[in-house]
């Protein structure tokens, strides 16, 4: 696999445009540099290129290499927290102005999708499972917070319902989001890419930014360029490095894994999942699953906490897949691959900015809901490079906590937080 290859994944295979694009080399100018072409670094671009911006996007690797082109493709709206922690932690006003947010992201993506012709395999539709009584009447608080924050398309599922949606007798109830959704992931933010070049942005991929110089006009280095512009946008989430420390500190890298299985016959989707919709569970390390466009069941979960790569992806999943359908057991596995997501200490996204020109900008650690929050995100970050800073600053008031004990204590303290949440999923408390 070279430098700028994609990880082994069934997105990768089935990627609509499989160009390279050049790496940056001399010196160009720009209104915005961003760092990252995944969800964040391109919804902004697309956002401000709409508005006349001239923006180049600095890619280390290939577009969509980190989350953006590895994760379950489903539409989940909200944050990692929801809106009631948000009330309760930083106040009603701040969780009034959260929650009017927190149903936008998929609106975007939508909204793109459409208006760029982006060929995606977009489908309608998503539900989350409870595994237990509890986390049935947890769902139910859900759709009453979700609908006083005026988001309706919601109905609850009884035990005996759930059946019609999803070929297992593995949950007590679920709730069923109407305006949920799933997708090739990959084949979004490709398309999205493309959208950014038909408006004239520009894309290096295999240059990955090594310095950035503070100043009011900023600099962005990479080993064989420089771009010279009036604003940076940092969104490298998990895959940014130590090119800003400060971001570093104040999150973890986690991995999560997925396996796709073969192409599976129309009678076996129908038995898996009749209506086509994605599925997540309400445990904290979570299952997640999807037929994809060609019929395959893309399965998804667990964590591993630093970024490690696990030896058998398979040895993890499977099991997993196999306790939700048991009658899979014959069905070969053709792509397993994991990625890496950005995880804070308040589950919350951070952003910000830096430098003393504050012509920094950030967003970052959306914490497993990065789907939808990073679509958000690149709206609201073009608003606040526009002068509209008002949504921006919403997130940029929440407190940005580093992990307790440092970059050597972060991994440890965090995997014995999700052991006990683990234990608490298998007892149903």
């Amino acid at each position: 696999m070279s430098a700028l290859s994609h990880t082994t994944s069934y997105y990768a295979a089935s990627a609509n445009d499989k160009r390279i694009r050049p790496a940056l080399e001399g010196q160009v100018q720009a209104d915005v540099c961003i760092i990252g072409a995944g969800f964040t670094g391109l919804s902004t671009a697309l956002h401000l290129s709409e508005q006349g911006f001239k923006v180049v996007v600095l890619e280390a690797t290939r577009i969509g290499f980190g989350a953006s082109g590895r994760n379950g493709g489903q539409i989940v709206h909200s944050y990692s927290r929801d809106i009631d922690f948000i009330e309760r932690h930083y106040g009603q006003e701040t969780g009034k102005a959260m929650g009017a947010m927190a149903f936008e992201g998929g609106k975007i993506i939508r909204r793109l999708v459409k208006d760029y012709g982006i060929q995606c395999d977009l489908k309608d539709g998503g539900i989350f499972a409870a595994c237990n009584g509890k986390q049935f009447k947890e769902l139910q608080e859900k759709k009453a917070l979700w609908e006083k924050h005026g988001h309706p398309d919601l109905e609850l599922l009884s035990e005996s319902e759930v059946r019609s949606y999803i070929g297992t007798s593995r949950y007590e109830g679920a709730l069923l989001d109407k305006s949920g959704g799933h997708f090739h992931p990959l084949n979004l933010v490709l398309g999205e890419a493309q959208a950014v070049e038909s408006m004239g942005g520009v894309i290096y991929e295999g240059s990955p930014a090594v310095k950035v110089e503070e100043g009011e006009k900023v600099k962005v280095h990479t080993p064989k360029g420089c771009v010279t512009a009036n604003f940076i946008v940092v969104a490298g989430n998990a895959y940014l490095g130590d090119l800003i420390p400060k971001l570093q500190a104040q999150a973890m890298p986690c991995g999560t894994q997925v396996i796709t299985t073969e192409p599976l016959s129309e009678a076996q989707q129908r038995d898996l999942l009749p209506q086509d919709q994605c599925v997540e569970d309400c445990n904290y390390l979570l299952d997640y699953y999807r037929l994809s466009g060609d019929g395959r069941l893309i399965y998804g979960g667990g964590v591993t906490y630093g970024a490690r790569e696990p030896g058998k992806i398979e040895s993890l999943i499977v099991p997993k897949m196999l306790k939700t359908f048991p009658h899979l057991k014959e069905t070969k596995v053709d792509f397993a691959w994991t990625g890496n997501f950005l995880l804070t200490l308040m589950r919350l996204p951070q952003f910000g900015r830096v430098g003393a020109n504050a012509n920094i900008y950030y967003a970052q650690g959306y914490s497993g809901h990065g789907v939808t929050c990073s679509h958000l995100a690149g709206k609201v970050l073009s608003d606040a490079i526009q002068g509209q800073a008002e949504r921006y600053d919403i997130f940029a008031s929440l407190p940005q906590y580093p992990f307790p004990g440092g970059r050597m204590m972060r991994i440890p303290y965090t995997a014995m937080g999700a052991f006990y949440y683990n234990l608490r999923d298998k007892l149903g408390i």
